[in-house]
């Protein structure tokens, strides 16, 4: 067996195992420790695809596993034998198979006997109709490498560049950074907010990636730039923090959970003012700005706010040169084309003030 040492971790070929050892152990692995990245990213064309590969006997790309067996670990969050680091998506695709949820392409040609007709099959109708190609999808011997590290560090690390070529979000990558930062940002957006207010996709880490602009307004007490290369620093600034950078982070990230079980009940579910991460912290700023007479006002204003933004639009585009044209809605909608910088997040942040407080 041939192990790889790296400074601060170890890397060796697992001993080879068949899908269907895998799917004995299937609730063993833990599919979601803190680097990961969401689940079901895949299609389930991109799914069944991978099953097409296996079933064709073409190579499959390593898995890489934090393996625990060899002893206990801090790291061991969910108290089982292993943790995925890398190939989440393919673990999934081979259980989704295995337990029905996942058919064949319609389009599915087994290239050494292409006269079968599997289109569509799933793994018990192989069973039932195909059993010796069911079987061989059983015993076919998934690549998966062994990691044993003492510290999360080089998990992550290993994590982030595993996947480099993934296109990884700014979100994903910070996501899988050392330091505390990661791990409030991950409580910021399980926040009810997150999982019932916004309108917009979280699938790779949008709600992640939102989170980090709240927690960096707060550290500093002051509306930023939220660009990529600004929240990596941020993040990265804080990998090793002091005492003191660490307790005013710790602050930071409890005035944001504050702050939005106020933003919370502010909103609708799934709410259409929600749609678009971009405006969101703005938004977040203003109602942290607002007594709670006024939160109570706000969203009303909000959506004609948006019905006056969208009329003006029309009257600017048929009459560019109208009287009826609002300069400062036009002003805010040239803000709104650059949502990261912080001369947007002040400039729409102080027109949103302004005219709420001339409508109250």
């Amino acid at each position: 067996m041939k192990t790889t040492t790296y400074s601060r971790f170890q890397v060796r070929n697992f001993e080879q195992k068949t899908l269907s050892w895998w799917k004995s152990k299937k609730g063993q692995i833990d599919m979601d420790p803190p680097y990961q990245r969401r689940g079901r990213l895949w299609s389930a064309a991109d799914k069944a695809y991978l099953i097409d590969s296996i079933l064709n006997e073409f190579d499959v790309p390593k898995i890489y596993l934090a393996d625990f067996t060899w002893a206990d670990s801090k790291l061991n969050a969910a108290r089982l034998p292993y943790a995925i680091i890398d190939g989440k998506q393919r673990f999934e695709a081979i259980f989704d198979f295995f337990s029905g949820e996942l058919v064949l392409n319609g389009d599915f040609v087994l290239r050494r006997d292409p006269s079968l007709k599997l289109g569509g099959l799933g793994y018990r109708d192989l069973q039932r109709e195909h059993s010796a190609i069911a079987e061989e999808f059983d015993n076919y011997n998934l690549h998966v490498m062994s990691v044993f590290a003492q510290s999360e560090e080089p998990i992550n690390e290993l994590f982030v560049r595993l996947n480099r070529s993934k296109a990884l979000t700014g979100a994903e990558i910070r996501n899988a950074m050392g330091g505390p930062v990661p791990g409030m940002l991950r409580e910021i957006a399980s926040h009810d907010f997150f999982c019932n207010n916004v309108r917009f996709s979280v699938k790779r880490g949008q709600d992640l990636n939102t989170a980090a602009k709240f927690l960096l307004f707060e550290a500093n007490d002051k509306l930023l730039e939220t660009k990529k290369s600004t929240l990596d620093r941020f993040v990265k600034s804080a990998q090793n923090p002091t005492k003191e950078v660490r307790a005013n982070l710790e602050l930071a990230a409890r005035r944001v959970l504050d702050v939005l079980r106020d933003v919370e009940r502010v909103f609708l579910p799934k709410d259409q003012l929600l749609g678009s991460a971009g405006t969101v912290p703005v938004y977040y700023w203003l109602i942290r700005a607002l007594d709670e007479v006024d939160q109570s006002k706000i969203r009303n204003f909000l959506v004609r706010f948006e019905d006056e933004r969208r009329k003006n639009r029309e009257i600017l585009k048929a009459h560019p040169n109208s009287s009826k044209v609002d300069n400062q809605l036009v002003e805010f909608d040239n803000y709104n084309r650059s949502t990261n910088d912080q001369v947007s997040h002040e400039g729409r942040f102080r027109i949103l003030r302004e005219r709420f407080k001339k409508r109250k």
